[in-house]
């Protein structure tokens, strides 16, 4: 029985007694080939994160770039989200390759690094959630650390955890490494479903029978809503998931429940990029209609 370890949880696949020297003489397709369907999924999910993730995440990273002059707080965490998403987005060629032709176990130390890498992603997603909730429900605190370097403090910590994280996970002998990403995946989801749910409530409670929201908090509205939607589909997956994994058996859990859960915790590489923009791009175009010189808008309407 030779070990494999994938995104965060370590995979058995069976292999006969002659394995050839400094790999394994099946692939990991070949492993699944009884029940390859979730296998095809994730790797479309994968190649799906490279053609559309890739320059959505640059888009993001010019638009932050174009607008730096008018900033929200979250946009450094947003910032280097994107720069994360970028890296994790290059990996869809060797890991097709490695899936479904190679046998050698030497490209699982390079995927299980950009593994471990897109693992930390939630700790950004908390940092934006956190971020909103100081905004909303703690409007004179956030205002007075509003311009202080704690944000890029906060990025170099969670940047040193991921590198740390990757890395061990690159070295991949560690016992039980596989529950570290439990226990970081359902505390990042409570930890921000906690604050979406604070927020909501709070947005709601602050003004009643008014036509219009406080843009500092329509904002932090908007950004909820896309944290939420980000949370739900791509998240709670590997937490409804995970935390059973004894309860499958080698095969299914191997071959079915891993590709799903990562399936859709991987193309948030995609979507979290999309969502931005589509909150984005309608305010920049709506800014661009104006005339530069008198404010006003070349629109008649």
């Amino acid at each position: 029985m030779e070990v494999f370890y994938f995104n965060s949880s370590i995979l058995y696949i069976h292999k006969p007694s002659n394995n050839s020297v400094g790999g394994s003489d099946i692939t990991v397709y070949e492993g699944c080939k009884h029940m390859p369907e979730v296998l095809i999924f994730y790797l479309t999910m994968q190649f799906i994160n490279m053609f559309l993730g890739i320059p959505a995440n640059l888009m993001v990273l010019w638009l932050l770039h174009k607008n730096k002059g008018d900033s929200s707080s979250s946009d450094i965490f947003i910032l280097h989200l994107a720069i994360l998403d970028t890296f994790f987005c290059l990996i869809p060629p060797l890991e097709f390759a490695n899936i479904v032709f190679l046998t050698t176990s030497s490209t699982w130390y390079v995927l299980r690094f950009f593994y471990g890498v897109k693992d930390s992603s939630p700790l950004f997603l908390s940092c934006i959630c956190l971020d909103r909730y100081m905004a909303v429900l703690h409007p004179i605190t956030f205002t007075e650390l509003k311009d202080r370097s704690h944000r890029t403090v906060c990025v170099a910590v969670v940047w040193l955890v991921t590198l740390i994280y990757a890395v061990a996970k690159c070295v991949g002998n560690i016992p039980n490494f596989e529950k570290v990403f439990t226990v970081l995946i359902l505390a990042a989801f409570a930890f921000m479903l906690f604050c979406n749910v604070a927020i909501l409530h709070a947005l709601r409670q602050s003004g009643p029978g008014r036509d219009e929201m406080h843009p500092v908090k329509k904002r932090a509205f908007k950004m909820v809503l896309i944290i939420l939607a980000i949370i739900v589909f791509n998240y709670f997956p590997p937490v409804a998931l995970f935390p059973f994994q004894e309860y499958f058996t080698a095969d299914v859990f191997t071959c079915y429940i891993h590709y799903i859960a990562f399936g859709f915790m991987d193309i948030s590489s995609s979507i979290q990029p999309l969502l931005y923009l589509s909150r984005e791009i309608p305010r920049v175009l709506c800014c661009c209609r104006k005339d530069p010189d008198s404010g006003n808008s070349t629109d008649p309407s």
